[in-house]
């Protein structure tokens, strides 16, 4: 059974979420602060966790920053309406998605279901590597080797490359790459932008001046042939 991880300081919200998931076909683990949410981890890997990033102590950032230290399990984060800088700061550091506070107990549960359905069924998944350039993309364990060296990836990361390297040279709109990565459900194309920071940070020499995943601007990204 896919075991979900929900760590919120409002104990109704662990409740009603847990409830829900429960009813969805998820086992649920429910967590009231950092510290308890990463024993948690450790003890029982959970196949994605939905993090608040409002948390006493040990806050959603610094877990968050933690577990992705030895996991790539998928990571919801909940966030307040206006803390636009905490949700790109906590997907700049591994999240792969976000649900605003107050949320709809539907979205969280299908958001729940989309995020397990792309990053933890590998025998589902296309079993052909991908090889542009250096760069190969191997779908069955969502890894990529950029000149024989590996780069771990979070299922976000390497879903938006692997659509960049499918269309190698071909300018891709951030909508285009949203609604093919995250779905219709999530409204910000922004998500595609840090995404694709992260993916610059472990690909590239000179993150500063990418070479390989490329700006066209106003149109959107594109990858780079010529420097693979």
């Amino acid at each position: 059974m896919t075991r979900v991880l929900v760590v919120d300081d409002e104990q109704p919200i662990v409740d009603i979420l847990a409830y829900h998931l429960e009813k969805d076909g998820f086992e649920v683990q429910g967590a009231t602060d950092g510290l308890e949410a990463l024993r948690r981890v450790e003890m029982m890997p959970p196949d994605l966790v939905i993090l608040d990033l409002m948390l006493p102590g040990l806050d959603g950032i610094a877990v968050c920053r933690e577990i992705r230290r030895s996991s790539e399990v998928p990571i919801m984060i909940l966030t307040a309406k206006g803390d636009e800088t905490d949700r790109v700061v906590g997907l700049e550091i591994g999240a792969d998605d976000y649900v605003v506070k107050p949320f709809s107990v539907r979205e969280v549960v299908a958001r729940a279901r989309a995020l397990i359905r792309r990053t933890s069924r590998p025998a589902q998944r296309a079993s052909e590597r991908v090889v542009v350039g250096r760069l190969e993309l191997d779908p069955s364990a969502y890894t990529l080797t950029k000149g024989g060296e590996v780069i771990a990836l979070t299922g976000r990361e390497f879903s938006l490359l692997a659509i960049l390297a499918g269309h190698a040279g071909q300018v891709l709109s951030r909508e285009d790459l949203k609604t093919a990565v995250w779905g219709s459900l999530t409204g910000s194309a922004r998500l595609v932008d840090v995404t694709i920071r992260r993916l610059r940070a472990k690909i590239e020499d000179d993150p500063a001046r990418p070479l390989i995943i490329r700006t066209r601007r106003g149109r959107g990204y594109y990858l780079e042939l010529e420097h693979l």
